[in-house]
């Protein structure tokens, strides 16, 4: 039987962000769904709290494929993908046999640590909020494409891609509570340390600093843990370093 395996994408993406990734893990059933506000998913009403809306339909995907494989599944998640996926493994730890996480952007775990990167994070988001709240829609996905992107300009990509990052903006906004403030109670006392799931933290090289802050302070606290970093690779692994990534994680997995 094939390795049942939930992929939770990125913000402002969707499920076929992990198109090419699920192409090189073999023997591996992949099921990535689309994400509310994202892709073909039900749109976000603009005043839920988005992050816990996600890990719910998380559980609902996870417990699903876990009846259909029979035991526990795996699961991948990049960047805000990663952060709803960390939670589902401290909120339902039987579900899960393992759990990868890209690049997860949890800021909060930055900032709890008193890493220095975190001033540099919050000073380029504050760029962004300005652009948004001045209605420069265009200046400000350039922004955060410009840190969280595939390394290409914003202005370079297709007309339909640049109107679907447009148009979700909101929920970059939509995830400061969580993803900031810590809202889903990731960082709780002794929460992390709790969790027993085996994990891979999995990162690119030329990714911006607050990532390697991020993954060092969850490393610290996650009692089954290891990293990889991936040389060359920023933001956007999966899809730009699809082999060297498949390759880290069938590794992990082979190790458990």
């Amino acid at each position: 039987m094939k390795r049942q395996v939930l992929a939770l994408h990125p913000s402002l993406a969707h499920g076929g962000a992990f198109a090419a990734l699920g192409a090189m893990l073999p023997d591996v059933a992949l099921t990535a769904p689309d994400m509310m506000g994202h892709g073909r998913a039900a749109p976000w009403d603009g005043h839920s709290d988005l992050h816990s809306a996600c890990t719910r339909d998380a559980i609902g995907w996870a417990e699903g494929l876990m009846r259909g494989g029979g035991g526990p599944i795996d699961i991948i998640g990049h960047s805000f993908g990663g952060t709803v996926a960390l939670r589902l493994a401290l909120e339902r730890p039987e579900l899960l046999r393992s759990m990868v996480l890209v690049e997860p952007v949890l800021f909060a775990a930055a900032r709890a640590d008193g890493a220095p990167e975190y001033r540099a994070y919050a000073a380029e988001h504050m760029l962004f909020e300005t652009l948004m709240q001045t209605g420069d829609l265009d200046g400000a996905a350039a922004a955060f494409y410009a840190l969280w992107g595939d390394g290409q300009a914003f202005g370079s990509l297709p007309a339909a891609t640049r109107a679907y990052i447009r148009h979700r903006l909101p929920l970059v906004g939509a995830q400061t509570g969580a993803l900031v403030g810590d809202s889903g109670g990731i960082m709780g006392y002794l929460r992390l340390e709790s969790c027993p799931i085996p994990t891979l933290l999995l990162r690119g090289a030329q990714s911006p600093p607050i990532i390697a802050a991020i993954d060092r302070a969850l490393a610290a606290r996650l009692p089954n843990t290891r990293q990889h970093i991936v040389a060359g690779a920023a933001h956007m692994l999966p899809i730009t370093h699809a082999s060297a990534t498949a390759a880290a994680i069938m590794g992990f997995w082979q190790s458990l």
